[in-house]
């Protein structure tokens, strides 16, 4: 028997959420979800999952999906994207950092096996706890089947929809935390203009308003010309804002994968991503990739994508196929693969 911690999947969405969803829906093997009977968040969260979820896992492998995971259960696998609270827990909560400072060493050498998504987190952890590295699997993340090129149409209504001030833009998606760049990505932008159609425009997915994300975590106090902020983009409109964009930049400090950039690159549009952590194992050479902390590398990066117009259509056509090697039904079968065998290893 498999039991799986469903205890953040009720959260708000996010990649860690998405992973979970995507692979649970697929695996075709009896297993049972063990989640709080309503969602738990923060330090009740972690205290249900060390205290609780023992005593309701039984004889069953467990396998914890996001991260963290009961330390009182050795028949367990659990899933860990990267090492950020102990690679740089200045850019977190310190009570957050501190925790999963000390969680992660002790979880990773207590469990069966240990799935990461990239050889880059691999071989951060195994740097981080000196586990031997035969207990540590690679799967990578997939993208979703929705990420594909749309419909002028499509593309034009979630436009619409979301009130884009340009349909010619460049689009940067994700969480608002200090590793995602905002700040050197809106500098680049403010310098690359001079070199950029007029009409072309920097929109930024994810972020609430300038007070949140252009203040303290950025260091950035006055927007250019031509950014806007377009707030959560509801899900349902994501596919479209990604195809009809003209390209998209993460520039991203740190990532134990970067999904989306995967998630552009299928839906044909062309990527510039920082040439650090695990980008040159998930892009490779389907991206233009710069040094995040190198403006003019930045700035030339975003001009020529945005005006090379020959050169971003084949680096698209290169993106589309690469990202057809990240699918999650192959992703799911070996997550299983994984846990059938440690679930079998007694």
């Amino acid at each position: 028997m498999i039991a799986i911690n469903t205890r953040v999947r009720d959260a708000r969405l996010t990649g860690a959420q998405r992973y979970i969803m995507e692979i649970v829906e697929r695996i075709g093997f009896p297993f049972e979800e063990i989640a709080p009977s309503k969602y738990l968040g923060g330090i009740k969260g972690h205290l249900w999952e060390q205290f609780v979820l023992p005593f309701k896992v039984k004889r069953a492998l467990l396998w914890s999906p996001s991260i963290t995971g009961p330390l009182a259960i050795r028949n367990q696998v659990v899933t860990i994207f990267d090492l950020v609270p102990i690679d740089h827990p200045e850019w977190l909560n310190w009570k957050f950092a501190l925790w999963y400072r000390f969680l992660i060493p002790r979880l990773a050498r207590r469990v069966k096996k240990i799935i990461v998504i990239s050889e880059f987190t691999k071989k951060r952890l195994l740097a981080a706890t000196q586990i031997p590295a035969d207990k540590v699997v690679v799967i990578p993340c997939g993208v979703d089947k929705r990420f594909h090129p749309r419909p002028a149409a499509e593309v034009e209504a979630a436009a619409e929809a979301l009130g884009l001030p340009s349909r010619k833009y460049l689009l940067t998606v994700g969480s608002l935390e200090p590793r995602k760049n905002l700040r050197g990505l809106v500098a680049a932008w403010a310098k690359a203009q001079k070199n950029l159609p007029e009409d072309i425009w920097l929109v930024v997915a994810g972020a609430k308003g300038k007070s949140l994300v252009f203040s303290g975590e950025t260091g950035v106090e006055d927007l250019p010309p031509r950014v806007h902020l377009a707030g959560h983009v509801p899900d349902e409109l994501l596919p479209a804002l990604y195809a009809g964009a003209m390209g998209l930049a993460y520039i991203s400090l740190y990532e134990g994968f970067g999904l989306p950039p995967i998630e552009a690159m299928a839906s044909g549009v062309p990527v510039l991503v920082s040439s650090t952590t695990a980008f040159p194992e998930t892009v490779a050479d389907a991206g233009v990739m710069v040094d995040p902390t190198d403006q003019a590398a930045i700035v030339a990066g975003l001009v020529k994508i945005l005006t090379d117009r020959p050169f971003a259509e084949d680096l698209a056509t290169r993106g589309l196929a690469r990202s057809r090697m990240f699918d999650w039904d192959e992703i799911a079968a070996a997550v299983l693969k994984v846990l059938q065998e440690a679930a079998a290893d007694v």
